[in-house]
């Protein structure tokens, strides 16, 4: 009875994989083939970076102060 399970289970995830990988592919191809005009798209990257690195650094610290707000309720010691 279970001998088809990783049969069913292997040959699902080589469909959905495969199907996957040709859309990525195929994405990647038409993109290329677009002529856009490379510096707004440049910049538009760039923009998105750098508001990305901005989220994640505030995020870092407002977990940091959760974190050390949270640990001195426990009444851990954090001092140097």
């Amino acid at each position: 009875m279970m001998d088809w399970v990783p049969v069913v289970f292997v040959t699902f995830k080589v469909l959905v994989l495969g199907t996957g990988m040709f859309f990525a592919i195929k994405w990647h191809y038409d993109q290329g083939k677009k002529e856009e005009d490379k510096e707004k798209e440049t910049r538009a990257v760039l923009r998105a970076g750098g508001k990305v690195v901005v989220v994640f650094a505030l995020s870092l610290l407002a977990l940091g102060i959760f974190t050390f707000v949270f640990a001195t309720k426990l009444g851990l010691d954090l001092t140097y």
